[in-house]
């Protein structure tokens, strides 16, 4: 049996991915052994997807559109109900919602599409130093601010190379534009719906700090909200996230309380991958805090 390479986090996410089926089209996922007031956004959505995937017998996910309900329940399991909504020659689609405490928290339209020859073009991927010539996320924090909190120490499922300054940084450019180099930290099994759903996973880690990048905001001193509200993804080829993925993303515009952030996912090649878009939730509790630099 072949052995991949993992870090412990990493390797705790593929487990927590690896649903438990309690019926034919019922799932249940389980929560990281850790402190948290919600449940991670892009944990659910990864589970989500992977629960659609395990009723699809042809094709791979290109898209998913999706909308976070409730906040999640961290002490308590997640039931997934699948929709087997329509079961085509080329396109096949599927329904999840995600349970707690007897209602939805998360929702979720995946289709799946057998590949086909076609018409082709892209946008250039953009100039970026290599992920190598990047120092660890933690390394450069550390460098920078001293001591790190306790999210910092955490091991990580998703190695994260930061291009230019960190978005904590007061030297940071304010445009509403952010790139990352990220990879899953280890080796993953040869399993294109899993792949998918780590990148799922990754992709709900950074897209509002692009909204957040014109303002002078921290999210710990009570003067800001923020939350995922949806989340829509296209998957445009076959994407390996164990593999060097450049995350550029930008923020064409925040108002009434919402924020609309969007991402590119290139690998080292300069292949467009994936794209996602993403509205977040950007309420501001306490007014007197909060600068903007627009």
């Amino acid at each position: 049996m072949q052995q991949w390479s993992m870090s412990e986090a990493l390797e705790l996410l593929v487990n927590l991915l690896d649903l438990e089926r309690i019926e034919v089209n019922t799932f249940r996922g389980r929560h990281p052994e850790e402190e948290r007031q919600r449940t991670f956004g892009g944990q659910v959505a990864a589970q989500a997807l992977m629960a659609a995937g395990r009723t699809v017998e042809f094709g791979s996910v290109h898209s998913l559109h999706s909308y976070f309900l409730r906040p999640g329940d961290p002490k308590i399991p997640i039931l997934y109900e699948v929709d087997r909504i329509r079961d085509g020659r080329s396109f096949t689609t599927r329904r999840v919602v995600a349970i707690q405490h007897g209602k939805a928290i998360y929702n979720m339209q995946a289709s799946f599409h057998t590949a086909e020859e076609s018409i082709e073009h892209q946008l250039v991927m953009p100039d970026v130093p290599a992920p190598e010539s990047i120092g660890r996320l933690a390394d450069r924090f550390q460098d920078e601010f001293g001591d790190i909190d306790e999210w910092f120490k955490r091991p990580h499922p998703i190695d994260q190379r930061f291009v230019g300054e960190l978005p904590w940084s007061p030297n940071r450019s304010k445009d509403p534009h952010q790139q990352i180099w990220i990879k899953a930290d280890g080796e993953l099994p040869d399993d294109p719906l899993l792949h998918a759903c780590v990148i799922t996973y990754a992709s709900d880690m950074s897209l509002i700090d692009a909204i957040l990048a014109p303002h002078s905001i921290r999210w710990d001193d009570g003067s800001f909200m923020g939350a995922s509200l949806d989340h829509c993804m296209w998957f445009h080829r076959t994407v390996k996230a164990d593999e060097w993925l450049l995350y550029d993303t930008d923020s064409p515009i925040a108002h009434g309380g919402r924020g609309l952030a969007r991402g590119f996912l290139y690998n080292e090649a300069g292949q467009l991958m994936t794209s996602m878009v993403q509205e977040g939730l950007t309420r501001v509790v306490d007014p007197s805090k909060v600068r903007s630099s627009s």
